[in-house]
């Protein structure tokens, strides 16, 4: 919490956590190869720590000047939430940055919202609320690393099927999705008429039933001769 005094050595260590929590979530993203890495984090996280402190600064000077002459009491004001909202708001444009937008697919948001998080840290440390910013490190750093391995959810993706022979092909994929259990929420068709052969493509939005894997389903259909390419495709 704020004293009517920042000192030096309160700067600096406020600074060092900002630096080791910053790097180990950029870390952790560059490790996985994400758009931001370790670099980004820090600097985000000391950033937004150096913004923070500037913000206490100016409110531990406005009270000291308050004290000093009180007769300005009525007139001196700080706000400090006025810095850390421009940090708030500021650091969507980076974060928005790292999100890449495919015809099929989006990556990104989850080193967005890291990036945004990490902010949020830097403005707890400079502001001297150690307690916020380390209980939501390890709750950051938790929901990076140990989430997606503790708790599963089934995802719906879109499987991309090239193949020839149409009939007897399409035939075969119905038969093995009915076989195995998979549900076939949507089909996008297109057919390829510039070469000798037509080729057609088939987009599945499919869901796999309890107990099977994307690739399982990939590796069994691959072996039919008529299909040419697979591809998983991500919402």
């Amino acid at each position: 919490m704020s004293t009517l005094e920042l000192t030096v050595p309160e700067i600096i260590l406020r600074l060092s956590i900002s630096l080791a929590i910053g790097g180990i979530i950029g870390f952790e993203r560059q490790y996985k190869n994400r758009p931001a890495g370790m670099r980004t984090h820090i600097l985000v996280c000391m950033g937004a720590t150096i913004i923070a402190l500037i913000q206490d600064q100016i409110a531990i000077s406005a009270l000291k000047d308050a004290m000093t002459y009180p007769e300005l009491s009525g007139v001196i004001r700080s706000d400090q939430a006025r810095l850390i909202a421009q940090v708030v708001s500021g650091i969507g444009f980076l974060g928005a940055g790292t999100i890449i937008v495919t015809k099929r697919s989006v990556t990104g948001l989850t080193t967005a919202a890291s990036l945004w998080a990490v902010a949020g840290l830097g403005i707890a440390i400079g502001m001297g609320y150690y307690s916020i910013a380390l209980t939501s490190f390890v709750g950051i750093f938790m929901a990076l690393t140990l989430v997606k391995k503790v708790i599963h959810v089934p995802s719906i993706k879109k499987l991309e099927v090239r193949y020839i022979h149409k009939q007897e092909t399409k035939e075969f994929i119905t038969q093995y999705f009915t076989e195995h259990g998979i549900e076939v929420s949507d089909v996008n068709f297109d057919v390829d008429l510039s070469g000798p052969a037509r080729i057609y493509t088939n987009i599945y939005t499919i869901e796999l039933a309890k107990g099977m894997t994307y690739a399982e389903v990939i590796e069994d259909l691959s072996i039919y001769e008529n299909i040419t390419k697979l591809r998983l495709v991500s919402l």
